[in-house]
């Protein structure tokens, strides 16, 4: 994939990463109408979002948003085309990351596992999170540098520590970076979460991806919020992990 296809891409996952958030966070639709910040707020950034999608779209998004206040029936259209223009753009997103998100790995393959993963960590512009019970000293080596600076890093594992803790300590120092470490009991899954918008599940162990057994990178969309909820619970309740 050349530079212009790899922005291209990545602009997609960040477009349809930010529609999905706006489905998510939607008011009610007959409260639409109402003029309380909270719902100015979120007009504001939808139409902004389908805008980004797709510009004529954009503009029907706004006409209908300048609208929810006219009388009667008109005012109910304009809430149904809102609800509708969000899932076309969704939908339309969807179709055109499919391939760059959902990554079959042949055995033996660890770069372009590598290379497959570090494309979802290179969006992170805030906070990412690593859900992995057997993270290590390797992971940190391995991962960690192709994250932007500025973003907080969060690692949850459980195996690992003795190995994963101090490596993880010496690359906050070197670089600067804001790296958490916790530990906890009860998962098994290995997850990616990129500013609490986007989120990737790898079939392997992110340190074995790819080296003994074919293995996926997928995008999770339907059951993201489920996902995100779980896990920040379970971050909020981990035992934060101190070096030995």
């Amino acid at each position: 994939m050349n530079t212009c296809d790899e922005k291209q891409s990545d602009h997609l996952v960040n477009a349809l990463a930010e529609i999905e958030d706006v489905i998510r966070t939607m008011p009610p639709r007959d409260r639409l109408h109402h003029d309380s910040d909270e719902i100015l707020i979120w007009l504001g950034r939808a139409t902004a979002a389908v805008a980004n999608w797709d510009g004529l779209k954009g503009v029907s998004f706004s006409s209908a948003v300048s609208n929810l206040h006219a009388t009667g029936q008109r005012s109910y259209q304009n809430s149904i085309s809102i609800v509708v223009l969000l899932h076309q753009a969704r939908a339309t997103l969807r179709l055109q990351t499919l391939g760059p998100v959902n990554i079959a790995i042949g055995q033996g393959l660890v770069f372009d596992y590598f290379e497959e993963l570090r494309k979802p960590i290179s969006l992170a512009k805030s906070d990412i999170i690593f859900i992995d019970p057997y993270l290590d000293a390797d992971f940190v080596s391995r991962y960690l540098p192709s994250i932007s600076s500025g973003v907080t890093i969060r690692l949850l594992g459980r195996e690992r520590m003795k190995s994963l803790v101090p490596e993880a300590c010496v690359f906050a120092e070197q670089s600067k970076a804001k790296v958490e470490v916790r530990s906890a009991k009860g998962f098994h899954d290995r997850i990616i979460i990129v500013d609490q918008q986007i989120c990737f599940q790898s079939g392997a162990s992110f340190k074995d991806g790819g080296r003994t057994s074919p293995t996926t990178i997928s995008q999770i969309i339907d059951a993201f919020p489920a996902i995100l909820q779980t896990y920040e619970q379970i971050w909020a309740s981990a035992a934060p992990a101190e070096p030995k």
